[in-house]
């Protein structure tokens, strides 16, 4: 068949008739911003982000909402329950439970985010140290973690209390601090080792830098999306040791509060007055479960693998 007969009309044009290669797909984002998009897609983590929001809100304004002070006695309305005058209702002193429970709210959360602070430091530098110098130095610390780990953290309470005499806020801290660093150590010291053996590590050393700069301004940084997903993980695990030293009679003590002593004070009276328990346990378990959450969605989203 000649194709001299056959119209040009027929055919089309296959193939790019504007040069694509030069649009971009999509705008140029920074490390930050994409972190955000991805979290934001974790409808979980986002609806655990506006809860503890508005927790800390609620610690932060609930006693002065409530009208009351904390630690203010009525002696004609004990054991009320939840009304439109105290909406939590009342403990057996009388005292209004809504400006008492987010007061302990102020204590459990300082107890947690101090906590946790301080053991992501001390391991991070702890563990920074070890993986850098590694052989022997490594050797030595991570045994010196292996023994400290492996004390229970009730008997250092315990220990730590008598001793200093004192169950106050400082001496809880200190010695759920005392062994907590050591979990976040070890990890810190696997990133480290990973990070240990990169191009610009070994730069950084035959430019002569000193070992903290290495470690500080090099590698740290690197761990920081691990450290950041640890804190949050170790918040609520810091709150319930909070609740349950003080359920125990080891934590917090009057006049001051927590959400743990609030549980503690309220279990002789739980079947008469069960809202106050009720109370101070939701927040400990509503705040245990965002942190939970939020810690999950920053995993993912601060993961450079999942970078899409």
């Amino acid at each position: 068949m000649s194709t001299e007969n056959i119209s040009k009309d027929k055919f089309v044009i296959v193939g790019v008739e504007e040069n694509e290669a030069d649009k971009i797909a999509r705008p140029h984002i920074s490390y930050l911003q994409d972190v955000w998009r991805r979290f934001k897609e974790n409808k979980l983590a986002l609806f655990a982000l506006i809860l503890l929001i508005v927790l800390v809100f609620l610690v932060a304004f609930g006693p002065a909402i409530s009208g009351y002070e904390f630690e203010q006695v009525d002696k004609a309305a004990r054991n009320q329950f939840p009304s439109s005058t105290h909406w939590f209702g009342t403990d057996k002193l009388g005292r209004d439970l809504f400006a008492r429970v987010w007061q302990g709210g102020r204590v459990s959360m300082m107890i947690g985010l101090v906590g946790a602070c301080v053991t992501s430091v001390a391991g991070c530098l702890y563990g920074g140290v070890s993986a850098y110098f590694g052989g022997i130095v490594d050797d030595v610390m991570m045994r010196i973690v292996e023994i400290i780990i492996s004390i229970p953290y009730l008997i250092v309470v315990i220990l730590l209390s008598v001793v200093m005499q004192s169950k106050s806020l400082f001496t809880l801290i200190f010695a759920m601090t005392i062994t907590g660093w050591c979990g976040t150590a070890r990890l810190v010291r696997g990133q480290m080792l990973q990070l240990k053996s990169q191009e610009y590590v070994l730069a950084a050393q035959t430019l002569g830098v000193s070992p903290w700069k290495i470690i500080t301004r090099h590698m740290l940084p690197n761990t920081l999306s691990v450290v950041i997903v640890s804190i949050t993980f170790d918040i609520p695990g810091y709150i319930f040791s909070e609740a349950f030293l003080s359920y125990i009679g080891l934590g917090v003590q009057s006049p001051n509060t927590s959400w743990g002593a609030l549980a503690a004070s309220a279990q002789a009276n739980f079947t008469f007055y069960p809202f106050q328990l009720f109370f101070p346990a939701i927040m400990i378990a509503l705040t245990m479960l965002s942190f939970t959450l939020l810690g999950d969605g920053l995993r993912d989203a601060l993961d450079p693998r999942l970078r899409k």
